[in-house]
């Protein structure tokens, strides 16, 4: 069985607030097989950026293990996680806000080569970055432009030939078309599905939008208030999906069918506080299966299929002491 190259294991996040302890990412485990992407989906203020930052270690976790090719990123030291970095690398949400405004392109690209002494010389890394440009569509002629010079689209290549500069295994991908035009994003989508062909990348895609993590993700996790729900196959997810929630979400998606019913599944009740929550399942108050037993427990994260997981009382047994583990050792 060959190993993956991501393997999150209880993984949290919590942060201090006045009112307690606020969980934003609470005992969270999954893998990423090697040159496959995991979209992972919800609503704003689910985890999912959090959980991708935590991760690449730019948040540090309260608790969990993080393999990355078999290495426990969390006992590294800041310079061990440092030159760790270059194989693993982020895509921002906000173009924009990510880039530096006093710097051109090239200085933006090169910037990552020169903290990792990469390339004996400027000329050398002047190349690469020519290089970079091409590969996801930037013109050379563009090499000394700014960023406020520039539309979205090109604003976010930039932090897609960022990222690229150190070829790094695994990309985070937070959001990367959600701040862009229709058309706009479909070209982002393209280019990142081509480059993962090139240059065998591995990915973790971070959306909201649920029609465009089916066309790109080959597995899909559901996150609802700082938890995995749902985890299974692009395909599974959406001709069968499990959770009461993922259910809700899909029924959300919009069909470009005048002519097509669809029933929508309007979630009612008030969201749970993830400030020191009670141990209940955390989308109780909202769902419309809820009984006396999800107010009282946790349900467990339990592979109900083949390669179909799913945390919810209407799901598997949860009564039995055994709690699987998603990997084997």
């Amino acid at each position: 069985m060959t190993k993956p190259i991501i393997d999150v294991r209880n993984m949290k996040k919590y942060f201090r607030t006045p009112g307690g302890m606020l969980h934003a990412v609470d005992d969270v485990s999954f893998t990423i097989d090697r040159g496959k992407t995991l979209g992972v989906v919800g609503e704003s203020g689910c985890g999912k950026s959090t959980t991708g930052r935590t991760l690449l270690r730019l948040l540090e976790p309260t608790g969990g293990e993080i393999y990355f090719e078999g290495e426990d990123l969390s006992k590294l030291s800041k310079k061990e996680m440092r030159e760790k970095r270059k194989d693993m690398q982020i895509i921002f949400q906000d173009p924009f806000a990510s880039l530096n405004p006093r710097k051109t392109i090239s200085e933006t690209i090169m910037e990552p080569m020169i903290i990792h002494k990469l390339y004996g010389s400027n000329k050398e890394r002047m190349e690469k970055v020519r290089e970079i440009m091409s590969i996801v569509g930037l013109a050379d002629r563009l090499v000394n432009s700014y960023p406020h010079e520039l539309d979205g689209g090109r604003r976010q290549r930039i932090g897609i030939a960022r990222a690229l500069a150190l070829e790094p295994k695994f990309i985070v991908c937070d959001e990367p078309v959600s701040a862009l035009d229709v058309s706009i994003q479909a070209q982002i989508l393209n280019l990142l599905d081509d480059l993962q062909e090139q240059m065998g990348l591995t990915y973790m895609f971070i959306t909201h939008d649920l029609s465009v993590v089916n066309h790109f993700s080959d597995d899909i996790a559901v996150m609802y208030l700082g938890k995995l729900i749902e985890k299974a196959s692009s395909d599974d997810i959406f001709l069968k999906p499990l959770h009461p929630y993922t259910q809700a979400l899909l029924s959300a998606i919009p069909i470009p069918d005048i002519h097509y019913k669809k029933e929508r599944i309007i979630l009612k009740g008030e969201i749970t506080s993830p400030i020191e929550p009670e141990p209940m399942c955390r989308f109780a108050n909202r769902c419309p299966y809820a009984m006396d037993r999800c107010f009282k427990e946790e349900p467990k994260f339990l592979e109900v299929e083949p390669n179909h997981w799913v945390a919810c009382f209407l799901h598997g047994d949860h009564d039995t002491e055994q709690v699987k583990v998603e990997v084997e050792e």
